[in-house]
């Protein structure tokens, strides 16, 4: 099944504001939340797209990437290429605070579940890395295996509720005012949050268990992407320690120079230079493709500048709207020595019309107007 616009989940236009995207997530979030609609499998999926949503259009980044290349320009990373798809754990984990209520658990203020537990669960921090691609790689979409050094949960780790706020992942401090005891609660300073203390860990990892380790990851990349666009692999990113949330991977596109083409968007372009006698006469051409070779036909009396156009022959789009055209730009070519039979043919052809410039009526009456204004 396709995937809504997220615009159209959050019922929002394009130009909404950071303040109005969150306001229209929390109402949706509030209305379809698994607590006010227990065993309802449809409440359920609504809750997960506009979190999905908000996950995206929330993040500047991301939203910028979503308003050029729509779902595709999300899913090209997505190492299966649907997208990803939030669970309940990564919506609360995440969006607590959207919720007025802890990040644990699975419920917030006003609804059950939420008790006095405010655990934290930590996020890893997301990694970015660069691929270089071709054109010829880009027009068909590519498959990269990139080796990616990551943090990682060691195994062996032991872990007890902290000692400080005894794994609510929050202290609370009364204070007496002349209005008379007010009770506060903030994030708990010893475990940041997480309610968690590690008691016990191996040798050669960091303070929370966690260490360095190579991957292998395997991305696809769509067809038709463009340098500089960043795409986004969910949970490839560090690890986070105790059953964190992992991070994201972010694959920053780098396109390499072609030696027969150009780019412009989903067109390209070609230079190709003929000899003023095919010029004149006519003539046919081969130009290269990204994937084959096709022929031209060069028309008598063909001038310098003369675009010839193929259309389809260029890139795909992203968005799958089709592909562009391949431009020829065809430059006649002018040999610098001649030998003496050549100069004297040359010079014998000189005095003839045909090889004399001709102007048409209309770059005629330009070049009038500009010698009459400065006569």
């Amino acid at each position: 099944m396709a995937k809504r616009d997220y615009y159209d989940v959050l019922g929002l236009s394009k130009s909404a504001s950071a303040s109005e995207v969150k306001k229209a997530y929390r109402k949706l979030a509030l209305k379809h939340h698994p607590d006010k609609n227990p065993n309802d499998a449809s409440a359920e999926d609504k809750f997960k797209e506009a979190a999905e949503a908000y996950e995206v259009l929330s993040d500047d980044t991301k939203k910028q990437q979503y308003d050029r290349f729509g779902h595709s320009g999300m899913k090209g990373a997505s190492g299966g290429g649907g997208g990803h798809h939030m669970n309940m754990e990564d919506i609360f984990s995440q969006f607590g605070d959207i919720f007025g209520g802890g990040g644990g658990g699975g419920g917030f203020g006003g609804f059950g579940g939420g008790g006095g537990s405010r655990r934290r669960r930590m996020k890893g921090s997301d990694l970015r890395i660069k691929v270089k691609l071709t054109l010829e790689e880009i027009a068909t979409g590519a498959k990269k295996k990139i080796k990616v050094t990551k943090l990682i949960q060691a195994s062996g780790v032991e872990h007890s509720d902290c000692g400080q706020c005894h794994g609510s992942g929050q202290v609370t401090r009364v204070t007496n005012t002349i209005l008379g005891a007010m009770q506060t609660a903030s994030t708990c300073p010893s475990c940041g949050g997480t309610g968690y203390s590690i008691t016990s860990k191996p040798s050669g990892t960091d303070s929370n268990g966690m260490k360095r380790e190579d991957e292998v990851v395997t991305i696809d990349i769509p067809a038709g992407v463009e340098d500089g666009i960043q795409l986004v692999m969910r949970g490839q990113g560090n690890g986070a320690p105790i059953g964190g949330v992992t991070g994201d991977l972010l694959i920053v596109v780098e396109e390499l120079d072609h030696d027969e083409f150009q780019r412009n968007g989903k067109n390209l372009h070609h230079d190709l230079y003929i000899s003023f006698i095919d010029a004149a006469l006519g003539a046919s051409a081969e130009i290269p493709l990204l994937s084959s070779k096709a022929k031209v036909k060069i028309e008598p009396g063909t001038q310098s500048g003369k675009l010839i156009r193929l259309r389809g022959k260029g890139l795909p789009s992203v968005d799958s709207y089709g592909n562009g055209d391949l431009l020829v730009n065809i430059n006649v070519w002018t040999p610098k020595t001649l030998s003496k039979e050549e100069h004297k043919t040359l010079e014998n052809l000189k005095e003839s019309t045909n090889f004399k410039p001709e102007l048409d009526h209309n770059e005629r009456g330009f070049f009038e107007k500009v010698r009459d204004l400065f006569s």
